[in-house]
């Protein structure tokens, strides 16, 4: 299944090496601690998630989104 439209990939793959090394910029989470975040994310969301579940959250994006190119 493709991205629903241009921009809209399913994973971002990032290299940092070129920022750590022109920049010194470090990430400010692990992947521990941002997974670890993400799920406590979606625990405390739970009402988002029903509403991906049913149906909200798409008619949401078609109304936001359906316009744009």
């Amino acid at each position: 299944m493709g991205a629903a439209r241009p921009g809209h990939d399913r994973r971002y793959a990032i290299d940092p090496t070129k920022i750590e090394a022109e920049i010194g910029w470090q990430p400010a989470e692990s992947f521990e601690t941002g997974i670890d975040k993400t799920v406590k994310w979606y625990l405390e969301n739970t009402a988002w998630i029903d509403s991906v579940r049913t149906g909200a959250y798409r008619e949401w994006v078609s109304k936001n989104y359906s316009a744009r190119d």
